[in-house]
């Protein structure tokens, strides 16, 4: 069986790209089209919209069709798991499945909501074809997952710890698995999940191709990257310093919780606001604030760790469908989140950890439309906004509410030199808020 092979080139013109060959005739990449998928991938494309690859696709479909393993950093909301899901398919068409049950494509996702995201992408990419799919995840009953893994499964969504309660039941067969993604693989690592990945990845076979999608790249993901993926083909899209150019960032400054609740009070209630996510530190603060917001006329729900799975997905559809105004959530809902219509998030409680921050504002802005992301900073979250400022290596805007000024003025910070993940070093660990603050 013949594939198309792909080589990597630039020019001042153009970035890196990768340029088919075939027939000796260098094709670039411009349209979907022209990567001669199957019929009913190509009119699944087609059905879903899409015509022009975006960034992250344009560069790892090709990649990954000519059987390399992928390192890739993108911003989110750029249509990453299309780019992997997309030539998983495509491969399965062309070769037939070897070896016995189980999974010819595993995927792990750091959280439940991002697995039922890339099974909805599975669906809607796959809806023209006979692939079977399915998910191990946390919060659901064993049995139909025991079923499920009994059968001869094309792709599985999985996270980690529930997967590995099924691997050391022995339920789970890789000896079909020919590819393994890892996607979101800071969040994954952000939560601990380091162990499971290498003893999932010890029991897969080594003749695989691996494909490893982070927001970062650097520090343990270099790490884990460096232990899994081989002569990878690395693609580096965005990085720490990501501006979000379609969000406007502001801070306000909050002289006390009394103050912060009030300022969150009058950006709820503006026009332009259609949908919001309202991040807190702590599953309990998201509860109050959310039953707080809802004695208060606010149509508002939280959504947390803590909350079943049928819970977070009732929660989350009555989001989509415009039921809901105002998610108030913990961190849990910083990755993966796909709701079109979120127009402002609002940081009610920075993150513990300034990458988070990243991710969190990249919620709104997204899909091409502008969104807002405001963060309501009391003095103890100085120290932590410094940090963000440092890391994203630009000045948050500071802004006042008529009628609700601060007593006191917020500081500004001259943020360094943004760091650069473009060329990490293995091993650099991600620094936390209060690290390094006395100069």
């Amino acid at each position: 069986m013949e594939f198309t092979t792909f080589v990597r080139t630039e020019s001042k013109s153009r970035p890196a790209v990768y340029w088919s060959v075939k027939h000796g005739i260098l094709l670039y990449m411009e349209l979907f089209k022209e990567l001669d998928l199957a019929d009913n991938l190509q009119r699944a494309v087609e059905a879903c919209g899409f015509e022009k690859p975006t960034p992250i696709q344009r560069e790892s479909i090709p990649a990954i069709l000519a059987g390399k393993d992928i390192l890739a950093s993108a911003q989110t909301g750029t249509g990453k798991t299309a780019s992997f899901v997309l030539p998983a398919m495509q491969k399965m068409l062309l070769v037939p499945r070897h070896g016995g049950n189980g999974p010819r494509v595993l995927i792990l996702t750091p959280t439940r909501e991002l697995a039922a995201q890339v099974n909805a992408h599975i669906r809607d990419l796959g809806q023209f074809c006979k692939f079977t799919n399915g998910s191990v995840i946390g919060g659901m009953a064993y049995p139909p997952q025991i079923r499920l893994l009994q059968k001869k499964l094309d792709i599985l969504v999985a996270t980690p710890g529930r997967l590995m309660d099924h691997m050391e039941k022995g339920r789970v067969n890789y000896s079909s698995l020919d590819i393994f993604v890892l996607d979101e693989a800071d969040r994954m690592l952000d939560l601990g999940f380091i162990g499971d990945i290498r003893n999932i990845a010890s029991k897969l076979p080594k003749k695989r191709q691996t494909l490893l999608f982070s927001a970062t790249l650097e520090g343990k993901v270099l790490t884990i990257a460096h232990d899994l993926l081989k002569d990878p083909v690395t693609i580096q899209l965005t990085s720490n310093t990501v501006k979000h150019e379609l969000i406007r960032q502001k801070v306000y400054h909050a002289d006390n919780l009394i103050h912060k609740h009030r300022l969150l009070d009058s950006c709820l209630k503006r026009d332009e606001l259609t949908q919001a996510l309202v991040f807190t530190a702590t599953k309990r603060t998201a509860d109050r604030l959310a039953s707080m917001l809802s004695a208060q006329g606010h149509d508002s729900a939280p959504l947390h760790g803590d909350l079943s799975q049928g819970a977070r997905k009732k929660t989350m559809n009555r989001m989509k469908q415009g039921k809901l105004r105002i998610l108030v959530a913990t961190d849990v809902a910083a990755r993966g989140l796909d709701i079109k219509g979120i127009s402002h998030v609002i940081n009610f409680d920075l993150p513990n950890v300034a990458e988070d921050y990243i991710h969190r504002i990249g919620r709104t802005g997204r899909a091409g439309e502008n969104g807002t992301a405001i963060s309501l900073v009391s003095p103890e979250d100085w120290g932590k906004l410094r940090e963000i400022e440092r890391l994203t290596g630009m000045l948050v805007e500071r802004s006042v509410v008529l009628g609700l000024e601060p007593e006191k003025a917020s500081p500004e910070f001259q943020p360094q030199k943004a760091r650069s993940s473009a060329f990490p070093r293995f091993g650099r660990r991600k620094r936390r808020f209060g690290s390094r603050l006395r100069r």
